[in-house]
């Protein structure tokens, strides 16, 4: 294939519209590379493409357009547009879906040019104001990072005025820039750690394999508090040295302020960010780097594994049993799953860090597929915390309250010892249901089949599947009942307001996603919590991913039970996880930690298992059971939601597809249903669910597009096929 394209060249260009083909065009003056990204005409407006190749030419030649200009961006490489189209192939994703994913950055089409931009300048104000101390709080917060003009006043909610007036007075400096500048040169011997001999070695084994400049794939498993981070901080050294790019993935926005500390603590400068909370500036000049080679290092979320890098030689994925990684919508694709793909075209190594790694990855590990490394101690003085469970079924225990007595005593010990305690609920808001006593009625969502949950602090009931919010109405909906609708089930405020009663003199944090406007009140509060300025913690699973509170020693799981309960198959893979990652939160300094499970069946076999903390004995069990069931990840499913605002129609539709599934059949697969899903209404849509079940080497993509195509489906009807899918609602 040619690599370059001359003047009046046909080339054929994918568009990041949802086209089923590429559009033929005649290559511009000055001509352009094979994967130029390209402004082309289509129909009346402009868009964005990417030349993939040859043109077709097979229809009348004076009727092609000619690109209209190459944007002032690396072309796109073989190995990323081999990347597209095998991730599109895999997730039946079509191919402009794919390509919008690798073109998030805004301004793309911009030409480079100068700038104003804004840091913190020397001056002082000559008189403080709310706004004009909102201003200088933003910009203390990024330290040495630069905004422009409306960026720095949205962060700040102010106008621009304000801005300006502190330019005048010299306290935020004004600066030309060019646009897009490379990231500071990260040193990997800037400064060294002291390591174990266990991360020593594992340390060793990573650096191997990327001087080794082959695909590899690693799972590096550790206990909490082993130092993971350290060890795979030296592979990302490694791979500086040689000159090639790393990428870290974390799966928590809020985890990366700690992060980025310790990179640059490490590297002497700061890495490029890659996430919803950075800037649309920083996206820009992110995105460009990155291609360019002007950026090292990039830590990010999912999305990042499909930015332009140039010369990719090491992806770490943290945390990589995390179901954040798994993209729910749009595009459906697991980043843990791409980032292999991505490392195998590339030659690059992929890290899989865990304390507690899903099934696939030990399942690969036991397999050969993967290399493992194991960390089986804390670092330094820390120890692993003991564990115990509270059998709730013995415990006097009132039934709107949800604090044991037991657990109770172990707090006010902490308290008086000046110590953290985790109170952890993996429920968000005050009540799950807000019940009428008088007639029974549960308020629901109006465009959804969920209860609404009542979120005190906010005064609304929130629908967790659409987001809908309305005001906690005085008498019920249904029967019209005043003072008659009750709570039921705790979610966190509820237990902080338990907490509060119980402990008056204690200071309570509460740390859940939906209780900060941004990412960055969420980074600060967790800095704020980590600095002792909170005795009670009380978190959702957000407190499980990797936050490091060096005075926290009591770890109390109120509802242990909570994730055992419902179908999915991997309930019982997720409690454990879940459980072992915040029991993991305690001790991991100097001092001794403990965790309290309470639960009413501590006889359950994945209760037993995490407090015996016999993982591989769980593991096993755990395989065995998916094993004999023919489920991932020794088979493979596919899941398909049909969705419109007529029941009627889905369920039809749904029909047709379960009689007509010979290509299936021929593979030896399975269809179950239709059905409707868990949660069988979503934003006024009506939603079904099949489900495809194949041996774990029967080509199943293949299959299901063939399947899908045989049908016709009405206009209004979407139609979406998650392959590998991580949750059934």
């Amino acid at each position: 294939m040619k690599s370059f394209f001359d003047e009046g060249d046909l080339v054929a260009v994918l568009t990041t519209q949802p086209l089923d083909r590429t559009l033929d065009y005649t290559a511009p003056e000055g001509g352009c590379h094979l994967g130029a990204f390209v402004e082309v005409p289509l129909g009346p407006r402009r868009v964005l493409g990417v030349v993939w190749g040859s043109g077709q030419g097979d229809f009348d030649r004076a009727k092609v357009r000619p690109v209209h200009r190459v944007l002032d961006a690396a072309p796109m490489s073989g190995e990323m547009r081999e990347f597209l189209s095998r991730a599109a192939d895999y997730t039946l994703t079509p191919m402009p879906a794919m390509l919008r994913l690798a073109t998030r950055s805004p301004g793309l089409g911009d030409p480079p040019s100068m700038r104003k931009i804004y840091r913190m300048g020397h001056g002082k104000p000559d008189r403080e104001t709310d706004a004009r101390h909102r201003v200088i709080a933003a910009l203390s917060e990024y330290g040495s990072l630069a905004f422009t003009l409306k960026e720095l006043a949205e962060m700040a909610g102010v106008s621009t005025s304000v801005v300006k007036g502190l330019v005048k007075q010299g306290v935020v400096a004004e600066e030309e820039s060019p646009r897009d500048l490379p990231y500071p040169r990260l040193d990997p011997d800037f400064a060294g750690v002291a390591l174990t001999a266990d991360q020593t070695a594992a340390a060793g084994a990573l650096q191997a394999g990327v001087r080794s400049g082959d695909y590899g794939t690693t799972l590096l498993r550790g206990v909490t508090g082993s130092g993971k981070t350290e060890v795979y901080l030296e592979a990302v050294a490694e791979a500086l040295r040689k000159g090639r790019q790393a990428l870290v993935l974390l799966p928590e926005i809020a985890l990366t302020a700690e992060f980025l500390t310790r990179v640059e603590q490490r590297f002497g400068a700061m890495p490029a960010e890659w996430h919803s909370g950075v800037t649309m500036t920083e996206r820009r000049r992110c995105w460009r780097m990155v291609g360019e080679g002007g950026a090292q290092l990039v830590v990010g979320a999912r999305s990042a594994l499909f930015l332009p890098y140039r010369d990719l030689g090491l992806i770490v994925v943290d945390e990589e049993h995390d179901t954040s990684y798994k993209q729910e919508d749009g595009v459906l694709y697991n980043a843990r799953d791409m980032a292999v793909l991505r490392a195998s075209l590339c030659s690059a190594q992929v890290v899989l860090a865990s304390a507690t790694p899903s099934l696939e990855t030990w399942a690969n590990a036991q397999a050969g597929k993967y290399a493992s490394l194991n960390l089986t101690d804390r670092f330094g003085p820390a120890v692993l915390p003991k564990m115990r469970a509270i059998d709730m079924r013995t415990e006097d225990l009132p039934g709107s309250r949800w604090i044991s007595p037991t657990l109770r005593r172990a707090v006010e010990q902490r308290l008086e010892r000046g110590e953290q305690t985790l109170l952890f609920l993996n429920r968000r808001g005050y009540a799950p249901v807000t019940l009428c006593r008088a007639c029974g009625h549960q308020i629901g969502c109006d465009h959804c089949d969920a209860r609404m949950v009542e979120h005190r602090f906010l005064k609304r009931l929130v629908c967790h599947q659409c987001g809908e919010t309305k005001p906690m109405p005085a008498k019920c909906p249904s029967c019209e009942a005043e003072d008659r609708l009750a709570p039921v089930g705790p979610g966190v405020e509820r237990l902080a307001e338990e907490a509060a009663a119980l402990f008056p003199d204690a200071r309570i944090a509460v740390l859940s996603s939906d209780l900060f406007g941004s990412a960055r009140a969420m980074k600060a509060q967790i800095a704020a919590i980590a600095k002792g300025e909170a005795d009670i913690i009380i978190g959702t699973q957000l407190v499980a991913k990797g936050h490091n509170f060096p005075l926290l020693t009591l770890v109390g799981v109120i509802d242990a039970d909570l994730g055992l309960q419902g179908s999915d198959l991997r309930a019982a893979e997720r409690t454990f996880q879940l459980m072992r990652q915040v029991s993991g939160r305690a001790g991991r300094v100097d001092q001794p930690g403990e965790a309290l499970l309470q639960t009413y069946q501590p006889e359950h076999p994945v209760i037993r298992a995490i407090l015996s903390g016999d993982e591989d004995g769980f593991w096993r069990a755990e395989a065995a059971e998916r094993r004999e069931a023919g489920v991932p990840p020794y088979g493979r499913l596919a899941g398909i939601v049909l969705s419109s605002p007529d029941v009627q129609q889905v369920f039809d539709v749904g029909g047709v597809l379960a009689r007509n599934d010979l290509p299936l059949r021929r593979i030896g697969a399975q269809v179950f249903g239709p059905a409707p899903a868990p949660i069988a209404r979503i934003r006024g849509r009506h939603r079904v669910r099949l489900l495809v079940k194949a041996a774990k080497g029967a080509p199943l993509q293949g299959a299901l597009a063939q399947w899908v195509r045989g049908v016709k489906l009405p206009a209004n009807l979407r139609l979406s096929i998650d392959i590998d899918p991580q949750s059934f609602y």
